[in-house]
């Protein structure tokens, strides 16, 4: 209780911590509480491959995957070795970015949840309507008729960027009528790629939890209207939770072992929690006890160690602690947490740190500087978690609870860039120029 204290301590007090949670949980006991098992992320893996020969076609760029949307996992040894120089600690092992700052369609990592969800959406209407069948090829949904079909109905989701972006595009794509609702975080480059789709966005002077609120308030009120819930639809954490099988075949063919003599090591930014929670879920049950995943979040809206950490959930917001929820991570500027993947991951994370804004642009340049590789800044909040762990109080303790001493020399760590892809060039030299300390 002590240790809490002084970790809510800090975040009140916006400075950058590292909290370890003391509710981790051994992994088959905890997914074993979970309402959910490898059956769903199993099902939702399926649907995707059903859905590949339509993205394919309409998306060319996905060819190479035969349709499916998945990024690459780079080694970063140059970036690895800059940060080993410039911070006082570093963990021992080899470090690899998972780039679904790369992934096609949408640009971030809601291109798993977001178009999955829709996806499935999609295929719910038309196998109800008799538009399409199972066994047909779905390549079929991009023929006039379908869209004429899909144009029947709307699509709405409350966003402060990407998850708008994945949406709203793939959507479109399909031929539904799509509304976007906008909190003030959001980057006006994505308003205009949205409406250049045919996007509806609606603004809010609000934070993304009042998007959200008269975003789904709209929704419900059209019954030809489907509100994607980010914060508890248990389809987009499913589509999330694809990422971990994927990644384990990445891992595999790069010749990285994961057990216990080869740890683990994740590191992921966090909003509202959705994509994190969604990856992490995957990871446990492809890993187990050989995978430890911690998220980063804005000292400025933590909202996830918040409500980790009192228990609280989504009864609690940085505002109730004095914080004003402001960042220039703006795919991370969430003040409330979801209470749905708060009770799911509960047991399964292994702990948080936050991170200055001053240090995302910084990050920025480093990699771009070192291993050629642009991801936006909100992406950049996981960079530092091999060097942030290595120096936090708590983590000889950590190591020697999880027999990890003398171990972590073949430890891998995967550091999940979000975002970035899609970014316009005139922003990326803005992005690059911006100095706040």
């Amino acid at each position: 209780m002590q240790e809490t204290d002084s970790i809510l301590q800090k975040v009140a007090a916006a400075e950058p911590c590292v909290w370890f949670s003391p509710n981790l949980r051994p992994a088959k006991e905890a997914l074993a509480a979970i309402p959910y098992t490898r059956t769903n992320v199993r099902d939702a893996a399926e649907r995707l491959a059903r859905f590949a020969p339509y993205i394919e076609r309409c998306f060319p760029e996905t060819a190479a995957d035969g349709g499916l949307i998945e990024s690459p996992l780079t080694e970063i040894p140059h970036m690895a070795a800059l940060l080993r120089e410039t911070e006082a600690l570093c963990l021992p092992g080899r470090m690899f970015l998972k780039r679904d700052s790369d992934l096609a369609v949408a640009g971030s990592v809601k291109a798993r949840g977001g178009i999955y969800e829709v996806l499935k959406h999609a295929e719910t209407l038309a196998l109800k309507e008799g538009v399409l069948h199972t066994t047909d090829d779905y390549a079929v949904l991009a023929e006039p008729q379908c869209k004429a079909f899909f144009n029947r109905y709307e699509i709405a989701v409350g966003s402060t960027g990407n998850l708008g972006l994945s949406i709203g595009i793939m959507s479109a794509a399909l031929g539904f009528r799509v509304t976007v609702h906008m909190s003030s975080d959001a980057r006006q480059w994505k308003k205009d790629l949205l409406r250049s789709k045919g996007v509806r966005v609606m603004e809010y002077a609000g934070d993304y939890s009042e998007a959200v609120r008269q975003g789904r308030a709209l929704s419900d009120a059209d019954p030809m209207s489907y509100f994607v819930d980010d914060e508890n639809s248990v389809d987009l954490f499913m589509g999330y939770a694809v990422a971990a099988e994927r990644l384990q075949g990445q891992l595999s063919a790069k010749g990285i072992p994961v057990d216990a003599e080869h740890p683990l090591f994740v590191y992921l930014p966090c909003g509202v929690g959705g994509a994190p929670g969604g990856i992490t879920f995957g990871l446990k049950l492809v890993y187990g006890d050989n995978v430890h995943v911690f998220y980063v979040e804005p000292v400025q809206c933590p909202c996830m160690l918040l409500g980790l950490a009192t228990g609280l959930n989504s009864k609690i917001c940085v505002q109730d602690v004095g914080l004003t929820g402001k960042t220039h991570a703006d795919g991370l500027a969430v003040g409330r947490p979801s209470g749905f993947v708060g009770s799911v991951v509960r047991a399964l994370v292994s702990g948080e740190f936050t991170i200055e804004d001053y240090r995302l642009y910084d990050l920025m340049r480093a990699l771009l500087n070192t291993e050629g590789i642009f991801i936006e800044p909100s992406a950049c909040a996981c960079l530092p978690g091999p060097a942030m762990l290595a120096a936090a109080p708590g983590m000889d303790a950590y190591l020697t609870a999880h027999r990890l001493s003398g171990r972590m020399d073949n430890a891998a760590h995967v550091l999940w860039a979000t975002g970035g892809r899609l970014v316009p060039k005139e922003i990326r030299n803005e992005y690059i120029k911006t100095r706040l300390k």
